[in-house]
């Protein structure tokens, strides 16, 4: 199973979404990251078949998804990120409709229902009208319809915006292990998210895909340039006008920093282990001073 992007280009009249965008998906999970209006929605749109190319192609085992219709459409399951659910419908009654709409059985539905609403944790409230529902549970459904249908390709836009600590980590684990036989590819702003589900990461920046790789190999790439220190306000001052700063905490009169970088001199540091969000704001940093 390949699913292949290809010099794709979407402009949306003076202004370039996308720009010569190209990768292979193959089984695994796959985290988009980026910041706002970098192209990351644009992108699961159109592998989605929501939107259309303004070039380029989108093939799934080397045929164009646009002539596969609905033999593709059958083969993967969408949330995007502004979610729209019936609020006269019940969980269940949604769930049957979305899954009539995608071709299952009633016989299948039967069975299937049940099953993905004790994967999103909404058995109790099967029977209530989802405009009772939070902005959590109303996420939780929109997962549950992309998944109904047992996709071989999951496209999830933002999939934990909305869901507390505690239901974040639990879709994590799961949406982590569908990987094993089946291309995940989403969206999160919430860096530890990517970090915690995805094996592969993909970053975008103003319409390009700037940086691939596996996620530990990427990670390692800034080891030996994280460091935290305990320094005065003043000190912090001029530091953080140098290096690119990671968190701080104030500590009385001193301020602890993290920061990705050379290491600082003239004060305390420590070399500590890098993580996700480390890589991610220094290569940030680096693409930045390459485009001045």
């Amino acid at each position: 199973m390949e699913l292949q992007i290809e010099h794709l280009y979407k402009s949306y009249r003076t202004k370039e979404a996308l720009q010569d965008v190209s990768f292979t998906l193959h089984q695994g999970t796959y985290g988009l990251l980026g910041e706002n209006g970098a192209g990351k929605s644009t992108l699961m749109r159109m592998i989605a078949t929501v939107d259309f190319p303004t070039k380029g192609a989108i093939k799934y085992d080397g045929t164009d998804i646009f002539l596969m219709d609905e033999e593709y459409r059958n083969l993967i399951g969408y949330m995007p990120q502004n979610y729209s659910v019936y609020p006269g419908f019940t969980a269940r009654e949604f769930l049957e409709y979305m899954g009539t709409l995608k071709g299952i059985s009633k016989e299948k539905l039967k069975t299937r229902i049940p099953e993905v609403l004790e994967f999103v944790n909404l058995s109790d409230v099967a029977d209530k009208k989802v405009k009772t529902f939070s902005g959590g549970m109303k996420r939780r459904i929109g997962i549950a319809q992309a998944i109904i249908n047992e996709p071989k390709i999951l496209i999830l836009d933002e999939p934990t915006a909305g869901l507390d600590p505690k239901e974040r980590i639990r879709f994590s684990n799961i949406i982590s292990d569908m990987g094993k036989d089946k291309v995940v590819l989403l969206s999160t702003h919430i860096v530890s998210d990517i970090e915690a589900i995805a094996n592969e990461l993909l970053v975008v920046k103003k319409g390009k895909i700037v940086e691939t790789g596996n996620v530990d190999g990427l990670v390692q790439t800034v080891q030996g340039k994280v460091w935290e220190t305990i320094i005065s306000r003043e000190i912090y001052h001029q530091l953080r006008k140098e290096r690119s700063i990671i968190h701080l905490k104030q500590m009385g009169n001193d301020v602890q920093v993290r920061y990705v970088g050379d290491e600082y001199s003239g004060v305390d540091n420590s070399e500590v282990e890098p993580n996700l969000e480390d890589y991610y704001v220094f290569a940030g940093g680096i693409l930045e001073e390459s485009e001045e």
